[in-house]
């Protein structure tokens, strides 16, 4: 648990001093010690943040650890700064992967179960109904769509309601990649006019083929191609594995929060290693 803690704040205080932040003076507890504690609360607790808190308060780490309410605040006021936190280690995890192999693909993120759509609260209407086709049944929220890295790394990410098609979801993608990079999809990605403009970007976009596409590949590429999408799945379940059941937020925000905050740790950990 120490040597987790310390990376968290370690890493959550350089950036907080790269991007010139400073907490105000009256603060007691700083901004890098309240995202440490988010994180800490996902890594090692489920994401219970209650749990983290009287842990980290009580064990001596954050002595000055801020009430139930005022950390919710300070959490929701320096949120940002976690997607800055995303961006800064995705760079660094681009520049090594050496082979500029990357994997797209979405994945749901329910918000609450089918059989209580009608009573949920932090999200409202149809927009967040989506279907699951691998397993033939709906669900009710968001839907993440991620990029890795060869080796399974989290380098781009963007959260969409639950209906939100994949083919619309590509065109969201910043593609902020090096010249020559090349990023492998499934057949719900398959577009060619955005395969054509990344092209002449230097970035090849390689979806999987319908039946009826004019764009075949031969079957030794239609191989490699499933190769090459299988660490996005892995990478997947490791990020579902961390979460518990039921994400508990009483707001659209806060659900949201804490569902970067898994991907983040779970970038972290796939970093480090």
């Amino acid at each position: 648990m120490d040597l987790v803690i310390v990376v968290f704040y370690t890493l959550c205080d350089d950036l907080l001093i790269q991007q010139g932040y400073q907490d105000d003076p009256r603060t007691k507890m700083s901004a890098a010690e309240v995202m440490t504690t988010a994180l800490v609360a996902v890594e090692l607790f489920g994401g219970n943040q209650q749990t983290a808190r009287q842990v980290l308060k009580e064990q001596g780490y954050i002595p000055n650890m801020l009430s139930k309410a005022r950390f919710n605040r300070r959490l929701h006021q320096i949120a940002p700064m976690f997607q800055t936190l995303f961006d800064s280690l995705a760079t660094d995890c681009k520049a090594q992967n050496s082979h500029q192999i990357y994997a797209i693909d979405s994945y749901p993120v329910p918000a609450c179960d089918p059989i209580r759509i009608s009573g949920a609260k932090r999200y409202q209407g149809e927009v967040w109904r989506g279907v699951i086709p691998s397993k033939r049944r709906y669900f009710y929220g968001l839907k993440l769509h991620l990029m890795v890295t060869e080796s399974g790394v989290p380098v781009e990410f963007f959260l969409t309601p639950g209906s939100f098609a994949d083919v619309g979801g590509v065109r969201c993608y910043p593609f902020d990649l090096p010249h020559g990079a090349v990023v492998y999809a499934d057949k719900a990605y398959c577009n060619y006019g955005i395969e054509d403009a990344l092209t002449e970007a230097g970035i090849l976009l390689k979806p999987l083929r319908k039946r009826n596409s004019k764009r075949q590949y031969p079957p030794w590429k239609v191989y490699l191609h499933h190769h090459r999408r299988k660490q996005v799945e892995v990478t997947n379940s490791l990020i579902t594995q961390r979460m518990p059941r039921a994400i508990h937020a009483v707001t659209a925000a806060g659900f949201e929060i804490k569902v970067v905050l898994f991907l983040i740790t779970t970038m972290i950990t796939l970093f480090i290693k």
